[in-house]
């Protein structure tokens, strides 16, 4: 692409020189060494628009605007016009390249995210290093990452610790300190301490590969706009041929003007009538507005998904991982006994086994506590319990004997929007453990900026109504819908998409993706599971929820110049139409005002860059 926008640099700047040689000295040169200089100007400055012509032509057995501006350049030539000929190939050229141009300027943050892969590894093997190349990474082989070096495969630490810049997927400069356990993605960079990890992934389906996928879906995925222009310009293209043939027919056959006169106003219904404008209306838009958003952390799995996002006035805002940071945290352990330090031991090792998600924040929350040789037993759905010391130790959610005071405790606790795990022994409840998930921040701010952008937020969670209210009240949400199922999620999108409400759903979980597949648009958190990944249409690649309210925003801006640039290029077609009927345009004034129109629209689009 980089060559090829080189090479057509040079063949648009050797078509101007010629041009401008063959006028300066005009006076100075016969009319066939004339001829051979804006012929080489032809030739030169139209091969690749030519080009490009003739093989649209024959794949999609339809002519094209490209063959409608030869066309055009060759029956200036025909009537000896060579320079106004000449001049339009250069305009057009130049067009064409300031169009390409733009969608190379669109595509460079996409681009650049083919080179993240790293091409080799450090597989540590038997005790030994060895450099191979990292796409022959399985899962769970062993890797050493260097400072300086580039993470060559999704995994996790298993030794050591560093710092990651993650600005190349997730568009955060500061870099993310990362301890043992913790997930390592494909292409980030190692700034700190060499550290091990352990492949999880296969190199198929690693952050990286997922986001190329998605690019190059976004490219191939056009918007319902693009799409109607595309078909238009293919039926639009024979309707200028027709009424240029017939303006040069019907005219001099009824002697309203001589033949030269006709032909030549002919020939200008074949520039000023060409939709170049117009088909170079949306595009531009689409590739600048979807690489500004890439910048941002904001991956927009293709255009049709952008110009929906223009029209969305609902937002399904899942809690956990969402408005919350989805980490739970424990504010406080309650225990009716005066042994507390046994409780907390007792918990603290029950919890080390446990496989419950809240089981993480327990242990942080308990570091330190003394882990007891116990053998434990995880009930599915209940907990996980353990016979310690001659008595029966519980943990999680079982039936068992609630004195009133912890009741009202615990109901005090969910009034605040805490969640709790209840702690047993010998099933009688003798304590309780508060979590609380805390908003992101910036939560409040993103809220009242969708707000005030006409779109109605609304916190859809499986918690009970106490901790949704508190969470919504805190977030700045009016509407809530609380201790919901996946199946209830999906119903809610669908009866809001029934109620003629263009439905954004945004989450981050498995429970999530049927409600995400279902809405209009569908967004996941960066940080979400790979199924919510797949199945979103945007993703937030740096889990910013005020990211809603900017891609909302920037689809606005692009559906306003998209519309801009189709009224102004449809506006300055039928102006210069009308003119031509009347003999008020001559071709070189028709060139300069089609060509000129279609570049102005280029640069109008290229504002979506900005911002």
């Amino acid at each position: 692409m980089k060559n090829n926008l080189k090479l057509e640099t040079a063949f648009t700047v050797i078509s101007v020189i010629l041009i401008l040689t063959a006028t300066i000295f005009k006076s100075l040169l016969n009319e066939t060494t004339l001829m051979v200089l804006y012929g080489l100007s032809f030739l030169i400055g139209g091969f690749y628009k030519a080009k490009e012509g003739v093989l649209e032509t024959i794949k999609n057995k339809a002519l094209n605007v490209e063959i409608l501006m030869i066309m055009a350049a060759l029956g200036a030539f025909v009537v000896k016009n060579y320079a106004e000929g000449a001049i339009l190939i250069f305009i057009f050229a130049l067009s064409g390249l300031l169009e390409d141009y733009a969608n190379a300027k669109s595509e460079k943050a996409f681009t650049s995210l083919l080179k993240l892969a790293p091409e080799q590894a450090i597989l540590i093997k038997d005790g030994k290093e060895e450099v191979i190349a990292a796409s022959k990474l399985t899962i769970n082989d062993i890797v050493l990452v260097k400072v300086g070096s580039s993470v060559p495969a999704d995994g996790i630490i298993i030794d050591g610790s560093s710092s990651i810049n993650e600005s190349m997927i997730t568009g955060e400069s500061v870099p993310v300190d990362k301890v043992k356990g913790d997930a390592v993605y494909s292409g980030t960079l190692n700034v700190s301490s060499t550290f091990q990890m352990k492949v999880t992934k296969d190199m198929s389906e690693s952050t990286v590969q997922k986001i190329i996928d998605f690019v190059q879906s976004a490219h191939d995925n056009k918007t319902e706009t693009e799409t109607f222009i595309d078909k238009f310009e293919r039926y639009y293209v024979y309707v200028v041929i027709a009424l240029s043939a017939l303006t040069m027919i019907i005219p001099s056959v009824f002697d309203i003007w001589s033949s030269d006169v006709a032909i030549y106003r002919g020939i200008v219904v074949l520039v000023v009538g060409s939709p170049c404008a117009l088909v170079a209306s949306v595009s531009p838009a689409v590739l600048s507005s979807l690489s500004n958003a890439s910048r941002k952390g904001i991956l927009i799995k293709g255009g049709k998904h952008l110009e929906k996002l223009a029209e969305i006035d609902s937002v399904l805002l899942d809690k956990t991982g969402t408005i919350t940071e989805g980490r739970p945290q424990v504010a406080e352990i309650y225990c009716t006994e005066s042994d507390k330090s046994t409780l907390c031991d007792v918990v603290y090792t029950l919890e080390k086994q446990s496989t419950h998600p809240l089981a993480g924040a327990v242990v942080t929350y308990l570091n330190g506590s003394k882990d007891l040789a116990i053998k434990t037993t995880e009930i599915p759905g209940k907990g996980i319990e353990a016979n310690y010391d001659n008595h029966l130790w519980q943990v999680g959610r079982f039936d068992v004997a609630i004195s009133e005071d912890l009741r009202v405790r615990i109901d005090a606790a969910h009034k605040d929007g805490y969640t709790t795990v209840f702690v047993s022994k010998d099933q009688t409840l003798i304590g309780f453990i508060s979590l609380i998930d805390k908003i992101r921040p910036n939560v409040k701010e993103s809220i009242g900026e969708l707000i005030e952008l006409g779109v109605r937020p609304i916190l859809l969670t499986g918690d009970n109504r106490y901790t949704a209210a508190n969470i919504a009240k805190e977030a700045g949400i009016k509407y809530v819908l609380s201790e919901l199922l996946p199946e209830d999620k999906l119903k809610h999108v669908e009866s809001m998409k029934k109620s003629n409400k263009t439905v954004m759903m945004v989450g981050d979980g498995i429970n999530d993706a049927p409600a995400l597949a279902s809405a209009d648009v569908g967004v996941a958190m960066g940080s979400g599971t790979d199924v919510s990944l797949e199945t979103a249409d945007v993703v937030f690649m740096n889990n910013k929820i005020e990211n809603i309210g900017i891609s909302i925003k920037l689809a606005r801006r692009m559906k306003v110049i998209a519309r801009q640039n189709m009224f102004f290029s449809i506006t300055v077609i039928a102006l210069l139409l009308i003119s031509n009927v009347f003999g008020l345009i001559k071709l070189p004034l028709g060139v300069v005002a089609h060509e000129g129109s279609t570049i102005l629209v280029i640069l109008n689009s290229l504002r979506l860059l900005r911002k």
